[in-house]
């Protein structure tokens, strides 16, 4: 499917839907298209994220598939976006309006925000504020470490790994870029690699545990995986922020999506989204299904155990490693945005 009839289903899917909720304020598109051409091949493993603006946001509809899109809503409070500076600040939100991804907006006021920070995204102030906000997550993450004992050992593995994985937002923020989620590793790559910064890349690996670990060895994480997502799926009641991407409809991406990266070369970046979704379907086990998340829990561990972690001590040791790495990143990020032309001021 081109992009464009992506959009132009999302367009109908919010004008039958989410109009609806007498909250609604407007919607518009973010994540790895933005910035594509409607003419551009959304793959398979790809979905069209949408987020759905309203006063009160309920629970997240995750995915689904609508007129032959994979849809990823998701609802945001317009109390997030009432200051355009503000969402400038925002590495996660400003992106979304460096070009025009709204799509409905009944009060005229999603626009007035996206063509504020439209006109101002490139400014090298913004775009240091958006590095360094992306800096923070990082700590934020990792700080939550500090105090073992207090969360299930899948919850801590999450921290560390979207702490660690931040790492790769903070050249693409500099860059201008998108900072994609799953495809985030090979995105950091080429901006890395075009700045004269490939030595730092493997770095980054190194920060995850899997600058070493060979195609066969994560295909078989990926095999293990598959077995875990299927039942999660199957027992899933408990609502978690995240339920969308461990869904039947969501295979296609957190399975298909990392054998491709697989087969095509890029099996360690893989990984990141590997340990992701095992996390996040042992959340699911956990809470739904004890007994599964017990039987399974070994494989979990096996690919953990490629990492170099087997225990919450490993976690709070790779976080300092992370946070030791930080002034690198920040030089590398200042050295992007003073070298990158289309940054201004």
């Amino acid at each position: 499917m081109r992009v464009g009839a992506a959009r132009e289903a999302a367009a109908r899917w919010v004008s039958e839907h989410a109009r609806r909720d007498p909250g609604y304020r407007g919607a518009y598109v973010t994540g790895s298209t933005v910035g594509l051409p409607d003419d551009a091949e959304l793959p398979p493993s790809s979905d069209l994220d949408l987020f759905v603006v309203t006063e009160t946001p309920g629970a997240k509809p995750g995915k689904l598939r609508y007129q032959g899109v994979l849809l990823e809503v998701s609802h945001l409070p317009w109390s997030a976006l009432r200051s355009p500076d503000e969402v400038l600040a925002s590495y996660h939100l400003a992106g979304a309006f460096r070009t025009d991804t709204v799509i409905d907006d009944p009060t005229g006021r999603l626009r007035a925000v996206q063509e504020h920070v439209a006109a101002r995204f490139a400014a090298r102030p913004w775009v240091r504020r958006r590095c360094e906000d992306a800096v923070r997550t990082i700590e934020t993450r990792l700080a939550s470490l500090a105090n073992p004992g207090e969360r299930a050992f899948h919850e801590e593995v999450m921290s560390w790994l979207f702490g660690a994985g931040v790492t790769t937002h903070v050249p693409l923020v500099a860059a201008l870029r998108n900072p994609t989620v799953r495809l985030r590793y090979p995105a950091a790559r080429e901006v890395l690699t075009s700045y004269g910064l490939a030595g730092l890349y493997p770095e980054l690996l190194d920060l995850l545990g899997c600058c070493g670990l060979t195609a066969e060895r994560v295909r078989h994480h990926v095999g293990e995986l598959a077995e875990t997502f299927d039942l999660a799926t199957g027992v899933a009641t408990t609502p978690f922020p995240f339920s969308g991407d461990i869904t039947p409809a969501a295979r296609p991406i957190a399975i298909g999506g990392s054998l491709e990266l697989v087969e095509r070369g890029d099996h360690r970046e893989a990984v990141f989204w590997i340990i992701a979704t095992f996390a996040r379907c042992h959340a699911i086990l956990a809470a739904d299904a004890p007994p599964l998340h017990r039987s399974r829990l070994p494989a979990f561990q096996d690919a953990l155990g490629d990492l170099g972690i087997a225990s919450p001590a490993d976690l709070r040791r790779r976080g300092g490693e992370v946070t030791r790495f930080l002034p690198r990143l920040r030089q590398a990020a200042e050295h992007i945005l003073t070298a990158n032309p289309a940054v201004t001021g």
